[in-house]
């Protein structure tokens, strides 16, 4: 059963749809074990799962989808393993940019680039830039990604900007910090997703999280399938999300 867990947040109501969902991917390695696999077998049927993801998303109108495909850490996981990761990484973006452009979607890709290979940097400027202008789903791809290097790159740009005269600190904003994050421009998440059965955000959108429902389960991603997520929405749809109000004034905004 899925561990459901809300930071209580303004009444959502039946129907009611997340403009943006993140996820934390987990649980391939163990999926691959459980069928005595190689593990490198769970990241593949992983990425038939992602596909799944964004096409279940943008037909049923998310407006973004961020996935947690890399983190900062995993850089600790066996040499082989994160080879296998970086090749499995630009073969995907190879066989899907063209079919996320020809569906409407924009892809951005959040995260330190530099470790990468000149290769796959080329290939993940490719794909922005093929999709930059499309008008539908925005799909983020967090790789290599931190949530506390999110929070030290926007400190460092803004600090930048301070030193040039270009800003005072006084006009450092929750606002203006949110526009130096990786997601700016775009809503924060409304729904957090995590599989594989952990529940904690592994530095994950540390900032963006601050008023996102949280949402665990035992599935894991590979078998992460349309009926699961539409447990994970209907979970969703029934929290009352406050942003620090009372029950009594959300529910008098609405009438």
């Amino acid at each position: 059963m899925p561990v459901a867990k809300s930071n209580a947040a303004a009444v959502t109501g039946e129907g009611a749809l997340p403009r943006h969902i993140a996820i934390v991917m987990d649980g391939n390695g163990r999926w691959a074990e459980r069928r005595r696999k190689p593990r490198f077998a769970g990241h593949r049927a992983g990425v038939s799962t992602v596909r799944d993801a964004v096409q279940f998303c943008a037909r049923r109108g998310v407006e973004v989808l961020t996935l947690f495909a890399f983190s900062s850490e995993n850089w600790r996981r066996p040499a082989e393993e994160v080879g296998l990761l970086m090749n499995l990484f630009l073969t995907a973006l190879q066989q899907e940019m063209r079919k996320l452009h020809d569906n409407g979607i924009r892809l951005r890709v959040t995260g330190d680039r530099d470790p990468f290979n000149p290769e796959l940097r080329a290939m993940i400027e490719e794909a922005e830039r093929l999709t930059a202008t499309n008008k539908g789903m925005h799909l983020v791809i967090a790789a290599n990604y931190g949530g506390r290097w999110d929070v030290v790159q926007a400190a460092r740009m803004l600090a930048e900007r301070v030193a040039l005269g270009e800003l005072r600190p006084e006009d450092i904003t929750e606002a203006t910090f949110a526009d130096a994050t990786c997601l700016a421009g775009l809503p924060e998440p409304d729904l957090f997703i995590r599989t594989g059965g952990d529940t904690r955000i592994s530095n994950f959108l540390l900032w963006q999280l601050a008023y996102t429902e949280l949402y665990f389960t035992e599935t894991l991603w590979p078998d992460f399938d349309a009926d699961a997520f539409e447990v994970a929405l209907a979970s969703y749809a029934s929290r009352e999300r406050r942003f620090g109000r009372t029950r009594h004034q959300v529910l008098a905004a609405k009438a």
